[in-house]
């Protein structure tokens, strides 16, 4: 961190802390390192304010509005230093100071009403199209679009790279994403443009401009992406400077349907971060079976089918159907996942986000639209086409990864198979997973494929290291995405849908973000449930004395710490619960082992080992016990049966050479113990510790393990 990210930080720290006279000395030290005439007459403003304000109270004088005039004073000392972190993050980044430059060296006003008269005129000017003549009509509309979607990409890098906004800025932003007038596609662009520059520093005006649109909008595609945008935005860091932030969350989760959206999104976002490694899943397990059935070999030529081997019916009769069958497990097994939320298509389509249509930051973000300049050319040649038809309109893919695919396939069409062409023209050839209208509508399909664009953007855009990126799990297992956590939600509704999202991280074993989860449950939802994920079963078994999971979770626990008394009463309270239960009387068994207690310990080992012959795990705790006990003979025959097993474990080793030691059979303890050693991972083959205190017990002398030692090391 440079000195200067070091200087500002001294002032957000202030700003976080709400001590504005603090910041504005800190504030002052810092313009006077890097000087800013116009941010220095600001400045004095501020501070002349807040000297007044304080003489006033330094008389003792009680002003009513002391607090209010404090808050806004705050806030506007916070607008002036996040625009100077926001010059500073532009003049560190060539690529945002080329935005920056670019979008405001076009001699073009920006105009706010100006803007929304050119997205007005632009869906009046698509719908004149249709009074065109049809050999006009073409020409007019690419060249329209072109000029529509320059003007917007324009506009986007203007929104990302401004200043904090002011209220009538959000006011008049607002109007436009929420006009009926104006075309879906620019107002989903827009939410976008909003969303990344609102990441990259907060801003009050923009956060409650997505919570608006959000509760307001018509539109399911702008409603959605608004709520990615200011869910990803909330920032407990700015609730002493924007403690609104609060009310107007409480207000918007008042509505059961919010609720249930933010849950979902949480749990979708869980998803997005697990695309890698569902992608590793499908290229490591699925994909060579597919590739290895299937009936498709691709060459630098194109795509070409491979004959069948005309023996294969005689030789095989059925391979060709069991071939089939295995292409289908493996297809089936990647629908299943996407059903459950994985991201399927991240690690091919991530392939494709190389071409120059992906260098312009806008187009990560533009809705799907078959007049996109960069592909309606191929568009109007696929007219028709069947196959395309259905990809874009009932694919189960999200917008970059539809411009992906139809710019990539517009480059190997042509080398296709004449007769695969034509499949797909009659719509006979398909990718699979096409969805249903009503499907593809839902919220929760819109904001999972909104997910995944914004995920493929800050995993794959080059200059994405400019942007704050929310799917950053450098610092915390699920960086800003474990929005749940947030006190801005506190007291909220949504708290009754936490329990929901910590059994979802626990069952895809992230327990450090379960953990942080777990840390904003109040008081009253710390139920027996809740004492079980936090491993306290001491507090489960008050308020459930019963409770089985709570026992076995205190058994273990005082076990692992070796409190075996305290283990061996909670087994005998599990067994009145479940008097059949193999494994509470193998484990108290075990606990009386190491307690030394082996004539009850192997009372109940020899009963087990009757009735469950087969079970090594009862075996291996005898054949010790008999070891402990003295009774060699008996051990070893034991243990020389778990040796026999295909896989026995290191631990019977070590525990058979215990037990050769103690018969005098020196040379063959050795043996053993070396073997213990190579299965443990010592390459000398060496006994890294040989239990002293166990061994002086049964007679064994100090010289005579420092021999063994030596002897296992030989």
């Amino acid at each position: 961190m440079g000195t200067i990210d070091i200087a500002l930080g001294r002032i957000f720290r202030q700003l976080i802390e709400g001590n504005v006279g603090l910041a504005i000395a800190e504030t002052e030290t810092y313009l006077s390192a890097w000087p800013n005439a116009q941010t220095t007459e600001r400045l004095n403003v501020l501070k002349d304010e807040y000297g007044l304000m304080t003489d006033y109270w330094k008389r003792g004088a009680k002003d009513p509005q002391l607090d209010e005039q404090y808050q806004r004073l705050l806030q506007r000392l916070y607008v002036l230093c996040a625009n100077i972190s926001i010059h500073r993050h532009m003049s560190s980044s060539s690529y945002l100071q080329g935005l920056y430059n670019g979008v405001r060296q076009q001699g073009r006003g920006w105009s706010l009403a100006d803007v929304r008269q050119e997205m007005e005129n632009f869906v009046s000017e698509v719908a004149m199209l249709e009074l065109e003549p049809a050999h006009k009509r073409k020409e007019k509309e690419q060249t329209l679009y072109c000029h529509h979607q320059e003007a917007m990409t324009s506009l986007f890098n203007y929104v990302l790279t401004g200043h904090i906004w002011s209220d009538g800025v959000g006011q008049e932003m607002e109007q436009i994403l929420l006009s009926p007038t104006i075309d879906g596609n620019d107002q989903q662009l827009l939410v976008s443009a909003v969303m990344l520059s609102l990441l990259n520093r907060f801003d009050m005006v923009k956060f409650r401009l997505l919570t608006r649109v959000y509760r307001l909008s018509q539109d399911e595609e702008v409603r959605q992406r608004a709520l990615v945008g200011w869910v990803l935005s909330i920032d407990d860091d700015w609730l002493t400077v924007y403690p609104e932030q609060r009310d107007i969350v409480g207000e918007l989760l008042k509505s059961t349907r919010t609720c249930r959206e933010l849950t979902e999104l949480q749990m979708q976002l869980v998803y997005a971060l697990n695309a890698e490694k569902d992608t590793t899943t499908i290229q490591q397990e699925i994909m060579p079976d597919i590739m290895k059935n299937n009936s498709l070999h691709i060459t630098h030529n194109g795509i070409e089918e491979v004959e069948e081997d005309p023996m294969e019916d005689v030789l095989n009769p059925d391979a060709s159907e069991q071939r089939m069958e295995r292409l289908e497990t493996s297809f089936s097994r990647m629908m299943d996942m996407q059903k459950q939320g994985a991201d399927i298509y991240f690690g091919g389509f991530s392939q494709m986000k190389r071409f120059p249509f992906f260098y312009d930051i806008s187009n990560w973000f533009v809705p799907f639209y078959m007049q996109h300049p960069d592909i309606s050319q191929f568009v109007q040649k696929m007219e028709g086409n069947s196959f395309v038809e259905k990809l874009v309109q009932r694919g189960p893919f999200c917008n970059s990864d539809k411009y992906s695919f139809l710019i990539a396939f517009q480059q190997v069409f042509d080398r296709l198979p004449e007769h695969l062409r034509q499949m797909m023209k009659r719509g006979e050839a398909s990718m699979g997973g096409e969805m249903g209208s009503e499907e593809q509508s839902s919220p929760a399909f819109i904001r999972r494929s909104y997910l995944m664009d914004v995920y493929r953007f800050f995993r794959l855009f080059p200059n994405r290291s400019a942007l704050c990126n929310p799917f950053d799990t450098s610092k915390q297992e699920l960086g800003m995405c474990l929005f749940f956590g947030s006190s801005v939600l506190a007291g909220t509704p949504l708290e009754a849908k936490k329990r929901e999202v910590v059994a979802m991280l626990k069952k895809r074993k992230l327990e450090e973000a379960a953990a942080l989860l777990l840390e904003t449950f109040p008081e009253e939802m710390r139920d027996v449930q809740y004492y079980l994920w936090t491993k306290d079963y001491e507090k489960a078994l008050q308020l459930e004395p019963t409770h089985e999971k709570a026992l076995a979770g205190f058994a273990r626990q005082a076990f692992n710490q070796s409190r075996y008394e305290e283990a061996e009463e909670a087994y005998d309270r599990l067994l009145l619960l479940n008097p059949n239960a193999t494994n509470y009387m193998l484990n108290k068994a075990v606990c009386q082992v190491n307690m030394e207690a082996y004539e009850d310990a192997l009372k109940i080992l020899f009963r087990l080992d009757y009735e469950h012959p087969e079970d090594k795990g009862v075996k291996r705790v005898l054949a010790w016990a008999l070891t402990c006990e003295g009774k060699l003979g008996q051990a070893e025959q034991l243990f020389q049966q778990l040796l026999r097993e295909p896989a026995p474990k290191a631990s019977d080793f070590q525990n058979y050479g215990y037990c050769l030691w103690l018969e005098g059979r020196i040379s063959e303890a050795a043996d053993q113990f070396r073997r213990y050693g190579e299965l443990m991972g010592n390459t000398d083959g060496s006994m890294r510790a040989l239990d002293e205190h166990w061994l002086r017990q049964r007679g064994i002398s100090p010289t005579e393990i420092k021999m063994m030692a030596a002897l296992i090391g030989a």
